[in-house]
C-alpha cells in the first residue's frame, strides 16, 4: 500500500566500517579500502566540469600538507551530477595531473548517488553524518572523512572548501595519533 515507506534491503552491514569496501583505481587495479588501514581519508567525488572543479587545488594543498600524518585524499569521478565528468578514465587522469598536478589516489569513473551508487557510498550515507542534507553526495566535491578506525567521522556538502579553516581543524582531528 504504502511502498515508499518500505525498507530498501542493503547490501552491506550498516555496522561495518569503510574497510569491508574496495574501489577500482583510475589505471583499473582493485584498491581494498583496507590498504588505508590507520589513516584518515577524505574520500571525495570529483568532476572535472563544475563550478567546484577549483577545489581539485585545495584538495592537493591538503594532501601535501598532511600526507605524511597520515592523511590520504581519495578522489572519486562521477558523473553523477549535471553530467560534469563525462570523460574516459585516461582523460580524466590526465586532465587532472595536467592541470591540478594530482598526486593523491583517484578511482575509477564511479557511480556515487542513487540505487547504482557504489557500496562505499551507499554505506557512508546510511551512517547519517552531517544532517539529512549532508548525509549524501547532492552534487560534485561531496566529501566524507573517514577516521583510522574505518568508522565514518563526518560529512561535508560541496560547498565546503578544503582549505576552510574549520574543515582543515576537522581533518586534522581525526589523523591518527603517534
Amino acid at each position: 500500500m504504502f511502498a515508499f515507506l518500505k525498507k530498501k534491503k542493503l547490501d552491506f552491514d550498516p555496522h561495518c566500517t569503510a574497510y569491508e569496501f574496495a574501489f577500482e583505481t583510475i589505471d583499473g587495479k582493485t584498491l581494498p579500502f583496507e590498504t588505508f588501514k590507520g589513516k584518515a581519508v577524505l574520500v571525495v567525488n570529483t568532476a572535472s566540469r563544475c563550478g567546484f572543479t577549483k577545489q581539485y587545488s585545495g584538495l592537493q594543498n591538503l594532501y601535501d600538507r598532511l600526507k605524511d600524518k597520515g592523511l590520504i585524499v581519495l578522489g572519486v569521478p562521477s558523473n553523477d551530477f549535471g553530467a560534469q565528468e563525462q570523460g574516459s578514465n585516461d582523460e580524466i587522469k590526465t586532465f587532472c595531473s595536467s592541470v591540478f598536478h594530482i598526486t593523491f589516489p583517484m578511482t575509477e569513473k564511479t557511480e556515487v548517488s542513487g540505487d547504482e551508487a557504489h557500496p562505499f557510498y551507499k554505506w557512508a550515507a546510511a551512517q547519517k553524518k552531517g544532517g539529512m542534507i549532508f548525509s549524501k553526495p547532492r552534487w560534485n566535491f561531496h566529501k566524507y572523512l573517514v577516521a583510522p578506525n574505518g568508522l565514518l567521522a563526518n560529512s561535508f556538502g560541496s560547498q565546503v572548501d578544503p582549505e576552510d579553516l574549520e574543515f582543515i581543524n576537522a581533518v586534522e582531528a581525526v589523523l591518527p595519533r603517534a
